[in-house]
């Protein structure tokens, strides 16, 4: 039997078929139990603040070598995509102008 659940349909180990059936029941309560709008919202953020945590954030110097980085790449691009623009447009002038 595999870990997935819901993977594979074979009665539980040591019961027979009509056993295990008969013991399958929704679960409620626990974790996933029904709550209220204001305690599934707060559970929410508690999970981003505990995955916010667990972030390895950038040091000032990588940031700015990051941005510089970011901001270098968008200007050459940026010229790439004028001096295309350019091309274009002459073209366009030659054929139709």
């Amino acid at each position: 039997m595999t870990d997935a659940l819901g993977s594979i349909d074979m009665p539980e180990r040591g019961r027979s078929e009509g056993e295990a059936s008969e013991s399958k029941k929704p679960r409620r309560g626990g974790k996933r139990g029904k709550k209220g709008p204001f305690a599934r919202l707060a559970l929410f953020y508690r999970q981003i603040i505990a995955e916010l945590r667990k972030v390895v954030w950038p040091t000032r110097g990588q940031l700015s070598t990051y941005t510089t980085v970011v901001i270098v790449f968008v200007v050459i691009v940026i010229g790439l995509v004028t001096v295309i623009d350019l091309g274009f447009n002459q073209a366009v002038k030659y054929v139709f102008g």
